[in-house]
This record gives C-alpha cells, sequence and structure tokens, in this order.
C-alpha cells in the first residue's frame, strides 16, 4: 500500500494521508531499509527521496564512519518520490528527509504548522542528463524542437529545471516540443529503451546504462546547462531542530567530512567508499559515473544553503508556475548547524 499527495494540494488532504502513510511505513520500511551505521549512538531516521551515486558524499560518510564517529546510529529509509520523503518527514516516521528543496516551499505555503526546514545543501547542480538516440558531436539545445521527449513530473526539480534550461535557449517547453510525462520515475529509460520518444532525461546510473545498451547516448548536461541550483537538501521539522541541536550538528559535521573526503580522493577511491551502497553495480561503472559528476562540479565543498541558492530556486519555482508565494529565506533555511560545521572542518 502507499499514499501519495501531489504538492499542490491542501495539507487537509495531507492530514489525511499522513495517518495511512505511516501504516505503510511500518510494513515496508524494512523492505526499503539502506545499510546503515549499526552499533550505538543516537537513532537517527533518514528518508531520502532515491538512492543514487548523485549523493554520493552521503554514503562516504556513511561508508568511512563519519556518523558513527559522531554518536550517530543512521538508518536510512529510500521514499521513492519527494512527495512521500516529505509526507515521511511530516508524519514523524522520519526525523530527517533528503529531498528537493522546493518540496518544503510547497509545504509552507500549504500552511504547515510545524515548518520543515533546510539546515544543509548536498548538491549544487541537477544531476540528469539529456538521452538522444544516437551520438551527436555538436549537439545545441535548437535540435530539440519538434521531438517527443520523456520527461519528468510537473512541479518536481527535474522537470522544472530541464525547463528552465529550454527557456535559457530560447525553446518554449509547452509548443516547441512534446515533454512526455506520463511515465513513472524510474521508468522511462526502459520505456525509451523499448522505443519511446526521441529523447529522455535520466538520471544515473541510467544514462550510462543505456550508452552501454548502446540504446541511448548523452547529449547534454542539465546540470551543466542550468548553471548551480540548490537540487537537494536535508531538512527536519522546526520542533525537531529545536528539540534536538545536538544531533543535527553531529550529523551535519559528518556530512561536512563526506563533501571534504569526495573532494579530495579520486573518483576510484569514491567508487571504493560507496561501493556497498551499490552493491549491483560493479565499481568500474560507479567511478565513471562519479567522474561525470566531479567533472561538472555537482558536489559543494560545504553544507551551507546559501540565500543566493534559494531565491534562484524559488525563481525557478516561479518561472514554472508553481509557486503560490514567496516565503522569506529564514522561513525555510536555518545555516546555524552549516556553518558550524564549515568553521570545525576549517579548524576554527
Amino acid at each position: 500500500m502507499s499514499v501519495q499527495f501531489r504538492f499542490k494540494k491542501s495539507l487537509l488532504s495531507i492530514s489525511v494521508a499522513l495517518p495511512l502513510f505511516a501504516l505503510a511505513l511500518s510494513g515496508c520500511a524494512k523492505e526499503n531499509a539502506v545499510k546503515g551505521t549499526g552499533g550505538g549512538g543516537e537513532k537517527v531516521v533518514l528518508n531520502e527521496v532515491a538512492h543514487s551515486i548523485f549523493y554520493a558524499p552521503m554514503y562516504v560518510a556513511l561508508e568511512e564512519g563519519y556518523f558513527k564517529d559522531a554518536g550517530i546510529d543512521l538508518e536510512i529509509v529510500t521514499g521513492f518520490g519527494a512527495d512521500k520523503t516529505m509526507t515521511a518527514v511530516l508524519s514523524g516516521e522520519a526525523d530527517i528527509g533528503f529531498m528537493g528543496p522546493e518540496t518544503t516551499v510547497y509545504a509552507f505555503n500549504e500552511g504547515a504548522s510545524d515548518v520543515v526546514k533546510n539546515f544543509a545543501q548536498l548538491t549544487q547542480r541537477a544531476g540528469n542528463f539529456l538521452i538522444a538516440r544516437e551520438i551527436v558531436e555538436d549537439f545545441k539545445w535548437a535540435d530539440i524542437k519538434g521531438a517527443n521527449v520523456l520527461g519528468g513530473r510537473a512541479g518536481g526539480m527535474p522537470e522544472m529545471v530541464f525547463e528552465f534550461v529550454l527557456k535559457k535557449n530560447n525553446i518554449d517547453p509547452a509548443n516547441d516540443l512534446n515533454i512526455d510525462q506520463s511515465i513513472d520515475f524510474g521508468s522511462t529509460a526502459a520505456a525509451f529503451s523499448g522505443g519511446q520518444g526521441d529523447y529522455t532525461v535520466e538520471f544515473e546510473p541510467s544514462a550510462t546504462a543505456l550508452e552501454a545498451e548502446g540504446a541511448g547516448y548523452v547529449v547534454a548536461s542539465v546540470g551543466v546547462d542550468s548553471g548551480y541550483v540548490p537540487y537537494t537538501a536535508f531538512s527536519a521539522k522546526e520542533s525537531y531542530l529545536i528539540a534536538h541541536p545536538d544531533i543535527i550538528q553531529a550529523f551535519t559535521n559528518a556530512l561536512q567530512k563526506g563533501m571534504q573526503f569526495v573532494s579530495s580522493h579520486s573518483s576510484e577511491e569514491i567508487a571504493k567508499s560507496i561501493a556497498p551502497q551499490f552493491a549491483e553495480t560493479d565499481k568500474k561503472t560507479i567511478a565513471t559515473i562519479v567522474s561525470r559528476y566531479k567533472e561538472q562540479d555537482t558536489w559543494k565543498n560545504d553544507v551551507i544553503f546559501t540565500e543566493d541558492a534559494y531565491t534562484l530556486l524559488l525563481d525557478i519555482l516561479d518561472d514554472a508556475g508553481q509557486l503560490d508565494k514567496r516565503p522569506e529565506y529564514e522561513n525555510l533555511v536555518n545555516t546555524k548547524f552549516a556553518q558550524q560545521a564549515a568553521q570545525s572542518a576549517d579548524g576554527k
């Protein structure tokens, strides 16, 4: 059983869904749980939007023992969607959510009584790529006009940033091409391989898998062409931040160490570190994917969610027609923990 809510629905719908979703989580949490730190320490449940090499610094922090060293017994549950991750946080099934920060904006604008605040940012670029059926040596975004593209869900960051790139290149997403948004997240690569669409927008490892299969080829990086975007962040209810500041600080310190490891180690070393999290993927493929992300400057050097990044996020939401009002930066971002983590890392 699964219960979903659309971001633009009222909180009344969410409140009805929460008890049902809590029951669903209790039955499937073990199934979706990712390897945790184990052992003693403060138990913290993190619900991640997806399980992806795109989030390598977090898994480095897990596998290198940074969370355990910080006194945190971390359990990671994969939500398979930002709506499910947010529901887990609001219901109390998860202490911390890891998702696109746009979800916190939607929840705030719908009147959430216990505000879910972002306290650390992980990725600073979109992690998806445009895949064509043939190798294109000199791709230009104008080439996509008139094409059928397998896209993402309306209101989600992958689709919004993709459309943001199209508009930057004077392409009207509504009239200059056909974007198919009917296919579930995670199924577009299979649909493309099966013959649907002229292009598809994919995350890793689907992009590399399509290339290996000879079914598609990366012709553009949405992350590179969109510029720096606060794509994913860690968040928690304000009540949790107030009640457990030491846990949040320890968690953020561990994340900062994961960031430093990624910035100071080779793709092969990073692949070796996070390999246990991706047992079905060989280390060479993991290293290839990590290299692709490192080359486009995917990960920040620190976990501070800046006001400039937040303003850009609101601009993207506004441009996509998903923003009812613009919450103040201070309403949805708390940088105290990230700043302290960065200072500690610098030895200050």
